[in-house]
């Protein structure tokens, strides 16, 4: 009798801890930084000015874009859950200095923006950030996605939709529905994902060349999933393991070798 009570108590608790997961699923992965610091006051490249962009769902969202001096291509940044506009500023600097243009963009949400964080609405944000940058007079093929964690399946999806210049992931996952199970092994976590990100069913179907970044030293995502993301991609593509960088502090590193990766692209 006192097994059975045991037992129940358990089942219980883990239905309800399963169902919290499953409500809160989006609080656990997308977290909105709301120490938002606007252009003029925060450390930024002064290359960078605000511009501002229309969803094709209403939403007015702003970015941050240095139009690029010497260089051909431009950069178009897509940070992980956890930053924004300000926090992520200072990755621009390196390609700026080098005479690229650089567009940071920016989600639903994040910044003090408008909307709610959802697959379906960074996406939604990214199609307007691209169109955006085009009207600009940037053409579609001399632009560089440059996605980090969360980013890397903003990034991915758009280098699916748009015939761009060239994709680079820095800390990539397979999915979201994958990562989910890694972190909550309990459960059937893959099979109540309501954001996936599916980044290995999408990197077959792009057309572009890649280049994948992982720190050795990660554990935010397993290094071995941006690994099996670049036996997935067409060539031509680039995998380049970090040996002393982790999930967050492979940026400096990062810019070294993406900037001798696009240079190679002329």
């Amino acid at each position: 009798m006192i097994i059975k009570k045991i037992l129940g108590t358990v089942i219980v608790v883990y239905v309800l801890i399963f169902a919290g997961v499953f409500l809160f699923q989006r609080s656990l992965l997308y977290f909105p930084k709301y120490a938002y610091v606007p252009l003029s006051e925060a450390h930024a490249n002064r290359s960078l000015q605000e511009i501002s962009v229309r969803t094709a769902d209403g939403l007015d969202l702003k970015a941050w874009y240095a139009p690029a001096t010497t260089k051909t291509y431009t950069i178009v940044f897509f940070h992980g859950n956890g930053d924004n506009l300000s926090s992520a500023a200072p990755v621009a600097d390196p390609y700026i200095d080098a005479g690229y243009g650089f567009l940071l963009a920016e989600y639903r949400g994040y910044s003090w923006l408008p909307g709610k964080p959802s697959e379906s609405g960074l996406y939604a944000d990214a199609r307007a950030d691209l169109y955006a940058l085009m009207a600009l007079g940037v053409k579609s093929e001399q632009i560089i996605l440059f996605g980090q964690s969360l980013g890397t399946g903003v990034a991915t999806e758009m280098a699916e939709e748009f015939h761009v210049g060239g994709l680079m992931l820095l800390a990539p996952y397979r999915s979201i529905t994958q990562m989910a199970q890694i972190d909550f092994p309990i459960f059937p976590a893959k099979w109540i994902v309501l954001d996936r990100f599916e980044n290995d069913k999408k990197i077959g179907k792009i057309h572009t060349p890649v280049l994948i970044v992982n720190g050795a030293k990660d554990r935010v995502v397993p290094p071995l999933q941006g690994r099996q993301l670049y036996w997935l991609a067409n060539e031509p593509r680039k995998y380049v393991l970090l040996p002393d960088c982790g999930h967050n502090d492979a940026f400096d590193e990062f810019a070294v070798v993406s900037l001798a990766w696009i240079e190679r692209l002329r």
